[in-house]
């Protein structure tokens, strides 16, 4: 299987963002806001951003090893590991949209084009990273449940379709939120208690009505969270009805070897998702907000690599592989 990265669909997504920025310069009064971040204090700038850079570092690292050594290995270009691909790329992007404006250590400032690309960006990323969980969760009900026509079901059209549909719907719910955003004016108020620009905090700060905004974030929630998170809830719930009609130790010991990695990575991505949405909603929450949206937008995407290869005797392999092939190509 092809486990290359569609282009088109990529270059679509990215040029739908920066068009914005042309837009948006008209559409308020406010020229910038201001990001408070993790710490007000200036002596707290410098650890903050040796840890962000690490961090940073880390997740690119991981996840870059993690495409890499599929695209090396012929035995990992499989459905499983060609959603897995996509799912590290997008953590890069993920991260990289966060990362990038606070690895500063001075100005605190980004203008209000910036802000809103910022968080299309952010919108974009993680609703591909919810959708791709979900068609992963697919793939794995129906290579446990329906072995014998696994390669009839999980073709390779069936797979860029779906990735395909993934960005697609992705790049649809961010546009429409950044569109709506763009309407809205911003008077004086520009200081954001946070340390990205997060489409709720920017409707609070907003002067005038966003009853729409708010009514699409639900109904659009709906659609990549919600039902994702419904269809992976479905795909393991048959997953483990079919494990208890042949309760056998090697059943149950392949099963987790096939959904474990995917399973804990949900865990972690809804798990975070779940804490912010809990300390969004209780009153003075701004620290549990900042410190979930810090494991929502860093911390998993991070993790995620060293979930896949500690969890995955494939993916181990062929990162063993590939370190030694390119080892004694250096050598």
């Amino acid at each position: 299987m092809n486990i290359s990265l569609n282009p088109l669909f990529l270059a679509r997504s990215f040029k739908a963002g920066f068009m914005i920025m042309e837009r948006v310069n008209q559409t308020s009064s406010v020229s910038e806001f201001i990001l408070l971040g993790l710490s007000s204090r200036p002596e707290d700038q410098q650890p903050l951003f040796i840890l962000f850079l690490t961090m940073y570092l880390v997740t690119i690292t991981g996840n870059l090893l993690i495409i890499l050594a599929i695209h090396s290995d012929p035995q990992l270009h499989t459905p499983m590991y060609f959603f897995l691909s996509f799912l590290s790329f997008t953590d890069i992007c993920f991260t990289t949209t966060i990362m990038l404006m606070n690895m500063q250590t001075q100005d605190l400032s980004i203008s209000y084009p910036g802000c809103v690309s910022q968080m299309y960006f952010y919108i974009l990323f993680g609703c591909v990273d919810n959708l791709l969980l979900a068609v992963m969760a697919y793939d794995r009900y129906v290579a446990i449940c329906h072995p014998l026509y696994y390669t009839t079901i999980m073709k390779e059209d069936l797979c860029a379709l779906l990735v395909a549909g993934s960005w697609i719907l992705s790049c649809g719910s961010a546009l429409l939120h950044t569109l709506l955003l763009t309407q809205v004016s911003f008077c004086a108020d520009n200081i954001i208690p946070h340390f990205f620009c997060s489409l709720p905090i920017l409707l609070r700060l907003s002067c005038s009505n966003t009853s729409l905004n708010k009514l699409v974030i639900v109904t659009a929630g709906a659609a990549v969270v919600i039902f994702p998170l419904t269809g992976i809830l479905v795909s393991y719930g048959r997953i483990g009805a079919s494990i208890l009609k042949v309760p056998s130790t090697k059943g149950i010991c392949k099963a987790l070897s096939t959904c474990g990695s995917h399973l804990s990575v949900v865990s972690l991505f809804y798990g975070t998702i779940m804490a912010l949405y809990f300390s969004s909603s209780s009153s003075n929450s701004n620290d549990k907000d900042m410190i979930a949206s810090l494991m929502y937008t860093v911390v998993t995407p991070m993790l995620n690599p060293f979930i896949y290869s500690l969890r995955n005797r494939d993916m181990k392999s062929a990162l063993e592989i590939f370190f030694r092939n390119n080892i004694l190509f250096t050598k």
